[in-house]
């Protein structure tokens, strides 16, 4: 395990912290690696009841794909990617313990997405949330996917073309932000919530997560071969290198090839 995150557990809530603060706490693929590992493992433990996952950090939970890790890829390995994305969010959605995702601020693309497949989320007026990845050049798969069954297809249309992000307020009114607090209660509201789910009846809670598995793993294994097509042919165009790029020149940072 690296510094890449941090493990605590509080009586029965394991917490989770996403840790490149540096980065927006940006994760690549060790870094998902470490997140699946900590999960899995936590979710095995009988004495855990809930888990936590928030950002270090007071600016953002998570910046989405770090650009510097994507910028290179081929179809070939945008396909291995895409498994990669199918490991996480599959664990994420296997979970048989409640996930509570503490916002400390911005969730944008994949975050955003993670940051969805979350059972409760907690935020503040400065958890920003959206799906820019069109302004990187890379199409959107799953960010749809998850939004059309929260948000309906209307809305996902605006946001996935737009890029936008949406407000704190805007993303409460919506209902994908359940708990709007000032920015220093974010974690002990997401603990109060965490220490409540964990006292519920646990098999209860694992047959209705296990439920909600079921409900949406069909059109979760569509999307997923569609990502591989979609990927591959986007990343074998070139587009979202030159994207990336362009991104980076503007903030006066170059990228390697």
């Amino acid at each position: 395990m690296t510094n890449l995150i941090q493990l605590a557990v509080e009586g029965n809530v394991a917490v989770i912290t996403l840790n490149r603060p540096e980065k927006l706490n940006a994760w690549n693929t060790e870094m998902r690696n470490e997140i699946i590992a900590a999960l899995q493992d936590f979710n095995r433990q009988q004495t855990i009841g809930a888990i936590i996952m928030t950002g270090a950090g007071d600016r953002a939970f998570c910046a989405g794909q770090d650009l510097e890790e994507a910028h290179g890829f081929d179809p070939q390995r945008a396909d291995a990617w895409m498994t990669e994305w199918e490991n996480y969010y599959r664990t994420l959605r296997s979970l048989s313990k409640p996930l509570i995702m503490a916002l400390n601020g911005t969730a944008a693309g994949s975050a955003f997405q993670v940051a969805l497949l979350g059972d409760i989320r907690v935020g503040h007026a400065g958890s920003k949330m959206g799906q820019p990845e069109i302004n990187s050049g890379i199409p959107s798969v799953t960010g749809p996917w998850i939004m059309k069954q929260m948000l309906g297809l209307s809305r996902t249309i605006e946001l996935t073309l737009t890029g936008r992000m949406m407000s704190a307020a805007e993303a409460h009114q919506l209902g994908l932000i359940h708990h709007l607090v000032e920015a220093d209660q974010v974690m002990p509201k997401a603990m109060e919530i965490a220490r409540e789910l964990a006292a519920k009846p646990p098999v209860a809670m694992r047959l209705d997560k296990q439920r909600f598995f079921e409900m949406s793993e069909p059109s979760f294994i569509e999307t997923i071969s569609a990502g591989r097509r979609i990927q591959s042919e986007a990343y074998g165009t070139g587009e979202p290198a030159r994207m990336m790029e362009e991104f980076f020149r503007k903030r006066g940072r170059t990228i390697a090839a």
